[in-house]
């Protein structure tokens, strides 16, 4: 989604320029100094979409290592991702994207649950990643919790249960 949105301000910036070569400017310069002013502009707007890509991609890396970390410290974890099921996600009131998580324990004794969540932009790219710990749900037992991302995501959103640990 924020390399749809910086794809759209390129393509924004380059109309622009293409505006500015054939229209002629009134400050004296001349059509070729427009544009050359015109291209250089469009080359720093691509810069900075190829940053912000950089920058959204590298922080989706970076909760993905931070949930993986936290799941690999689960000490005597089974897998568990089928006893998890994810509502529909929504934007809750500050921007944050929320998924309903519900856990189902079919062992005889009270386990917790720790559930990696992946929000997916459109493409299917992974744009957040968290954690949710679901403590003590009753033997045989179903209990509910809230995943939320990490910061505001825009766009459609999907959710997927990556990884799920009962212990």
């Amino acid at each position: 989604m924020v390399r749809r949105r910086l794809a759209g301000m390129a393509w924004a910036a380059a109309f622009a320029a293409a505006a500015l070569g054939t229209a002629g400017c009134s400050n004296g310069e001349t059509p070729s100094e427009a544009a050359s002013r015109a291209a250089s502009a469009v080359r720093s707007a691509g810069a900075e979409v190829s940053a912000a890509a950089t920058h959204a991609a590298d922080a989706a890396a970076s909760a993905a290592a931070e949930a993986r970390k936290k799941l690999d410290g689960v000490k005597g974890g089974v897998d568990a991702k089928d006893a998890v099921t994810l509502g529909k996600p929504s934007t809750a009131g500050d921007g944050r994207t929320e998924v309903p998580v519900t856990v189902e324990n079919t062992d005889g004794a009270a386990k917790s649950f720790a559930v990696q969540v992946d929000f997916k932009d459109g493409d299917g790219n992974t744009v957040d990643t968290v954690v949710v710990t679901v403590d003590a749900v009753a033997a045989n037992g179903r209990k509910e919790a809230t995943a939320r991302s990490t910061h505001e995501l825009s766009g459609s959103v999907t959710a997927q249960t990556a990884r799920a640990l009962r212990y």
